[in-house]
C-alpha cells in the first residue's frame, strides 16, 4: 500500500509543521472530532492512525484520547523513524493489505493519505475489516478536482476529491456516513487563485510548488491560522462548510 509517496518529504514536512498554519489547523480539527468520536467508547478502546507517517497528527490524538490505546502504523521506515521522537504510543511498520492486528479499533484515522492510493474503494474495505462493529472512520482527504495542480503531482496524489465522491464511496464500501464537510474553507480564494493561474507542469514547477506551499512567511502564516481557527466552532456542531480545499469525514460501519 505505498501509493505515490515519495518518503524524502517526511524531512521537509517535519520541519515545517509546527509553524505552519495548515497543519497546525488541520491537527486542531482533528483533534477536536477524534475527541468527540470517543466519547462513547469504554476506557481502554484502541485508537490507530493508518499512514502515521513522521507522527504529526499521531502526537495529538494521543492527547486527544488519553483514556484509550493509541497506536500507529505506516508503511515507511523513514517516517516512523520520525515519529518515535514524537510520540510515546506503540508504532508499526505494516501494510494495510497484511495488517498486523489480532484485535478490532474503536476508531481508525487516515488523514491526507487516501488520495496517494490507486484503488481508494479496496483501502475502504481494508479499513473496514479491521474496525470495531460500534467503531468510527475519521478521514481527511484533498478536495476539489479543480484545485489540482503541481503541488499534487510532486505530492504522488492520485485525485482530488469531490464531497459526492468521497460519501459514494463510503456508502459502497460499508460505512454509514455520519458527518461530511469541506474544510479549509479560509484559504480556498487564495488556492483557487494560485490554481487558476499556475497551470504549468513538469519537474521543474512541481518543485516550486512544493517550496511555494510549504514556505513559512510570519505575518501571512499568523494571519491564515486566525482565519481558519475559526472553522472549529463549525466543525464542533457538526455544520457544513459550503466550500474548502479539503474534506472531513466521519463514518461508521453499516
Amino acid at each position: 500500500m505505498t501509493g505515490g509517496y515519495d518518503p524524502s518529504h517526511f524531512a521537509r514536512l517535519v520541519a515545517v509543521e509546527d509553524r505552519h498554519f495548515w497543519f497546525r489547523a488541520r491537527n486542531r480539527i482533528i483533534s477536536l472530532l477524534a475527541r468527540q468520536a470517543v466519547t462513547e467508547f469504554a476506557a481502554g478502546y484502541r485508537v490507530l492512525e493508518v499512514g502515521c507517517g513522521d507522527g504529526n497528527v499521531l502526537r495529538f490524538l494521543e492527547k486527544a484520547c488519553p483514556d484509550g490505546v493509541v497506536a500507529g502504523m505506516d508503511y515507511f521506515r523513514e517516517g516512523l523513524a520520525y515519529a518515535r521522537g514524537r510520540c510515546s504510543c506503540p508504532l508499526v511498520q505494516g501494510d494495510l493489505r497484511l495488517p498486523p492486528f489480532g484485535k478490532m479499533f474503536h476508531l481508525i484515522g487516515m488523514f491526507d493519505v487516501l488520495e496517494h492510493l490507486p484503488d481508494d474503494r479496496q483501502v475502504l474495505r481494508d479499513l473496514w475489516r479491521i474496525l470495531d462493529a460500534q467503531g468510527r472512520l475519521m478521514l481527511t482527504v484533498p478536495a476539489g478536482p479543480a484545485l489540482w495542480s503541481a503541488f499534487d503531482e510532486a505530492s504522488g496524489h492520485c485525485r482530488r476529491y469531490r464531497k459526492e465522491e468521497l460519501e459514494q464511496k463510503l456508502r459502497e464500501c460499508g460505512y454509514i456516513v455520519e458527518y461530511l464537510t469541506p474544510y479549509m474553507a479560509g484559504i480556498y480564494p487564495l488556492v483557487w487563485l494560485s490554481r487558476r493561474f499556475g497551470k504549468r507542469s513538469g519537474p521543474g514547477e512541481m518543485a516550486r510548488a512544493v517550496e511555494r506551499d510549504l514556505r513559512v512567511i510570519p505575518l501571512l502564516n499568523g494571519m491564515l491560522s486566525v482565519v481558519l481557527s475559526q472553522e472549529i466552532r463549525w466543525i464542533r456542531r457538526r455544520r457544513r462548510l459550503p466550500i474548502g480545499t479539503s474534506l472531513l469525514a466521519l463514518a461508521r460501519k453499516a
